[in-house]
């Protein structure tokens, strides 16, 4: 079967409106993209998380991508309900039923008097059972006393599951029934709305770009556990190692849990395959920082303007790495950021070798003056030992690279030599152990060769080879939303009216992104409207580890980026003595950093190379560290008040620094022109052609 790029599972709930703040029992999605998962997402409630997989579905479809949807409540019921219920056996024909008489808001829903609704379709006591409300609905008995009504008490697949519970009981512990009866309303939606695109298992073939599955995390539970004993919520360890379950199944496995047939009642994906799921949730989980702390960016009480060591100082103490660790071949490992320090497994070299082609004997046995050695039958080459040890007072043919037998301590260049019959002969004076290498030279047997944080070059990758090493724990990369906000902004190749303008942001801080090695998410621009922005930022919370806005981050009115900050309880306002730039919103969207930046392209580059750069080091687990400066003589002359430190776009020419004709922020023909910066410090100085001034060039960044 066609492999699927995308996973998503979904962990339902039926109940009323969660609030803002992640919580249990809630609407929880996993979901993993070609290898890569993101953080779960938290839903507070059925029309939020309706709305969410509409855009992920259009998304994937967009993209050319196939989607497995899973689902963690029962596609069908009981065999003969359908014909009971719909007047035939088509299980669709439920979901249409259904969707017809479910009335669903945040914060209430009919559940209940639906389910008496169902009930009055069949004979007897029920099916359904269980009243979660204050009054009484006629029909639906408060608890099991049900009899008469025909229906088996679970399907065929639930029978044979340890743990699942029956799909008639609409609330308490287990209760699937409200989850159904909200859920599938939902599903039938979905299918209406993607009908050429979507297919539902195991009703239709899995043949289309998306297909809705019934799947449960209780298969892997035992994984569940022991993640859910390190702390954070259980529904979301589960719909996120579910998903990256089903996203690390081989092709035939996957294929071999959806080869079912259960036309009627529907069937749970993986149900016999348990130890496959839970082997594929262990295999593919890597291992998490914590998320950061809510006070992380807050300044100390009674800082106004924030000098900039300060806030590099203050940055670099408050985060640490948000981005997982992963363990890779070599080969994949060029540029990634190194997890952990690792060692040598072997020394290098290894043994004892020599550095040059020639003959080899040991010191010892040598007398005074000139030498003549007899030859032994055979050679020393690399890979190819000579087996044995060299009798006393002979020598060996050795070639560069080769082990040194044993007896052997010292060699001698071959063009240093006279060869005879059997025999060579050579000056006296060569000092032991000339033209070898000794065993660990190099390095020894359990050195760390390597350090945590590390960006990896092809150099280190030949030492972790040298050493023994075939794989590396390092960090995934980073994933950098980029969002522009502003009523202003249009699209380059658009029609822009009076007051409307080209959005340069977005280009520029995806590029520099890329530039630094990250996975560049765009989110596009958005106008200034602050729920629009609020789903905005819960997209680049679930699909990025870090969000960089620009504009909307002082305090007027029409900075959401610093409202909806507030809103979350987790923002800073930092007020930066630095030219350009000083307005920078920092904060967190649900765990996600959030860097809101100035609207000026100016500014907005100087701050993201200057305080955004480092701190995305950090995040993405590289060791903190300053950009090199270099000093050089000016060709410019400038005088600066105290106050701010000031950046100035500049270029080296002949050796000297010239800066840009325009200090202005909207200058973008000035960042094109310069190839770094020119820093000049908080205090008041005055430069002449010719003083040395600290240069940062933009390569220094990178």
């Amino acid at each position: 079967m066609t492999p699927f790029d995308t996973v998503a599972i979904v962990d339902w709930s039926s109940g009323n409106d969660t609030g803002p703040k992640p919580r249990r029992d809630a609407i929880w999605i996993g979901q993993t993209r070609n290898g890569r998962d993101s953080e779960p997402y938290y839903s507070r409630n059925r029309a939020d998380a309706e709305a969410y997989l509409s855009k992920l579905i259009e998304k994937e479809l967009s993209a050319g991508r196939r989607l497995f949807l899973g689902f963690d409540f029962p596609f069908g019921f009981p065999t003969g309900f359908a014909q009971g219920l719909a007047g035939k056996s088509d299980p669709f024909s439920v979901w249409d039923w259904l969707e017809a008489r479910i009335e669903d808001s945040p914060r209430s829903n009919n559940r209940f008097d639906v389910a008496a609704e169902i009930n009055a379709h069949f004979p007897g006591i029920g099916p359904f059972w269980f009243n979660g409300l204050k009054r009484d609905v006629p029909g639906l008995p408060r608890r099991d006393i049900r009899n008469g009504h025909g229906m088996a008490e679970k399907r065929d697949c639930e029978g044979q599951t340890r743990g699942a519970f029956p799909c008639w009981q609409m609330g308490g512990a287990g209760a699937v029934g409200g989850q159904i009866l909200t859920g599938l309303p939902v599903l039938n939606r979905l299918r209406r709305r993607y009908h050429d695109n979507l297919a539902v298992w195991p009703f239709e073939a899995c043949e289309a770009a998306v297909t809705l599955v019934e799947i449960w995390p209780g298969l892997i539970n035992p994984v569940v556990k022991r993640a859910e004993a390190s702390g954070g919520i259980r529904d979301a360890h589960q719909v996120r190692l579910l998903a990256r379950a089903v996203a690390a199944l081989p092709p035939d496995a996957l294929a071999a849990m959806l080869d079912v047939h259960a036309t009627e009642e529907g069937w749970i994906m993986g149900l016999g395959h348990e130890d496959q799921l839970q082997n594929a949730a262990e295999e593919q989980q890597p291992l998490r920082p914590p998320p950061l702390r809510n006070d992380c960016f807050a300044l100390p009480a009674g800082v106004d303007w924030t000098p900039v060591e300060d806030a590099l100082r203050h940055l670099q103490d408050n985060l640490h790495p948000v981005v997982s660790t992963e363990t890779l071949p070599l080969a994949d490992c060029l540029d990634r950021v190194l997890a952990t320090g690792v060692a040598a497994r072997r020394a290098n070299p290894p043994q004892a070798n020599t550095a040059v082609d020639g003959y080899g004997f040991a010191h010892e046995s040598l007398g005074s003056g000139d030498q003549v050695l007899p030859l032994v039958d055979g050679r020393a080459a690399a890979g190819r030992p000579f087996g044995r040890a060299l009798p006393p007072g002979h020598a060996l043919r050795v070639l560069t690279g080769a082990a040194l037998p044993k007896g052997v301590d010292t060699v001698i260049l071959q063009e240093d030599v006279t060869l005879g019959d059997g025999k060579i002969a050579f000056r006296g004076g060569i000092k032991p152990g000339a033209n070898t290498r000794r065993a660990g030279e190099d390095v020894e047997k359990g050195d760390e060769i390597l350090s945590e944080g590390r960006v990896l070059t092809p150099a280190d990758l030949a030492l972790a080879s040298a050493t023994g090493l075939a794989r590396l724990p390092v960090r995934s990369r980073l994933r950098v939303a980029i969002i522009s906000t502003g009523d202003e902004l249009r699209e380059p190749g658009d029609e822009a009216g009076p007051g409307q303008i080209y959005d340069a942001n977005r280009p520029l801080l995806l590029s520099l992104a890329r530039k630094f090695g990250y996975v560049a998410v765009d989110l596009g621009r958005v106008e200034d409207d602050r729920e629009a922005l609020r789903r905005v930022l819960d997209r680049g919370s679930v699909e990025a580890d870090v969000i960089l806005t620009s504009g909307g981050a002082s305090a007027g009115d029409e900075d959401h980026v610093s409202a909806l900050l507030n809103e979350t309880g987790a923002m800073s306002q930092w007020r930066i003595a630095v030219k350009p730039g000083r307005p920078l919103a920092l904060g967190l969207w649900q765990d996600t950093p959030v860097f809101g930046l100035p609207g000026n392209p100016v500014a907005a580059m100087v701050c993201t190379l200057i305080f955004a750069r480092p701190a995305m080091r950090r995040l993405a687990g590289e060791t903190w560290r300053a950009p090199h400066a270099i000093t050089v003589p000016a060709a410019f002359e400038k005088s600066k008040k105290p106050g701010r430190r000031e950046f100035l776009r500049a270029r080296l020419r002949d050796g000297k620094a010239e800066i840009f004709k325009s200090e202005g922020s909207g200058r973008i023909s000035g960042l094109s022109w310069a190839e770094g910066l020119i820093e000049l410090p908080d205090g008041e100085i005055k430069v002449q052609p010719g003083d040395p001034v600290r240069y940062l060039p933009f390569t220094a960044f990178y």
